[in-house]
């Protein structure tokens, strides 16, 4: 692996401390993303899995002088979350239909999953209390933009990997900015509004060729990582 390779989640946020919410992620390990990069002035490559990968996506947007050169998505909610399958270690009664009820209020604006859960039967409730996937998907007007576009359009490449035996990503198209509309029929990412308007530079990269989608069948959401025939074909081939 290249030496200037960053690969998150962390130790710093594992377990139960992955819960916290994700601008306090963005922050502290945005911090350490620059000061590795100061280290490697030629440019670093940034591969982010699962929750890191939307971790890794908002650092890029949030630290826009950042020196990453390739930015890797393994199986992440870009477009955020709709599936509970994952949670019930940590919200054994949750189901879909209620979770909103949870997630779009101040105690579950404080949790990681919070922040990026993407209720489609209730987008004004999304809009309105969700602290963090809004305002980096940049559906909301602020201050920050600009920047968030720019620490997408700077990226030499965008490679976001996912497949249909994901079985934790929901849904999996999620992990190519793909989402559910409001009959829950999946809208690929093209077909979306972060994409024709260019909300965070999707298009722009895609025009310049600098965007590259995988779609990877077969593989459960917990082997992405560990699989050796993915790292050989999909990772290693971007770590220049």
């Amino acid at each position: 692996m290249h030496p200037g390779t960053q690969v998150f989640n962390t130790p710093r946020y594992a377990g139960w401390s992955s819960l916290e919410p994700m601008w306090r992620q963005v922050e502290e390990i945005g911090a350490d993303v620059i000061a590795i990069g100061a280290a490697f002035p030629e440019g670093i490559n940034l591969l982010g899995y699962s929750q890191g990968g939307l971790l890794a996506r908002a650092i890029l947007q949030r630290f826009p002088e950042h020196n990453v050169r390739n930015f890797i998505s393994l199986s992440s909610p870009q477009a955020g979350q709709f599936g509970t399958k994952f949670l019930h270690l940590f919200f054994p009664n949750l189901v879909c239909a209620t979770a909103y009820e949870l997630f779009y209020s101040r105690v579950g604006q404080r949790t990681s999953v919070g922040n990026y859960w993407n209720d489609p039967h209730h987008q004004g409730l999304y809009y309105n209390y969700s602290r963090f996937l809004p305002y980096i998907n940049n559906e909301k007007s602020s201050s920050l933009n600009e920047e968030f576009k720019l620490g997408i359009t700077k990226l030499r490449r965008m490679v976001l990997i996912g497949g249909p035996n994901d079985g934790v990503i929901t849904p999996w198209q999620s992990s190519q900015f793909g989402y559910y509309d409001a009959n829950e029929t999946v809208v690929e990412m093209r077909g979306r509004d972060i994409y024709k308007n260019d909300t965070i530079g999707l298009k722009t990269l895609d025009k310049h060729g600098k965007l590259t989608v995988h779609v990877v069948p077969g593989i459960p959401h917990f082997a992405w990582h560990k699989n050796e025939t993915i790292v050989d074909q999909f990772i290693l081939p971007y770590l220049d």
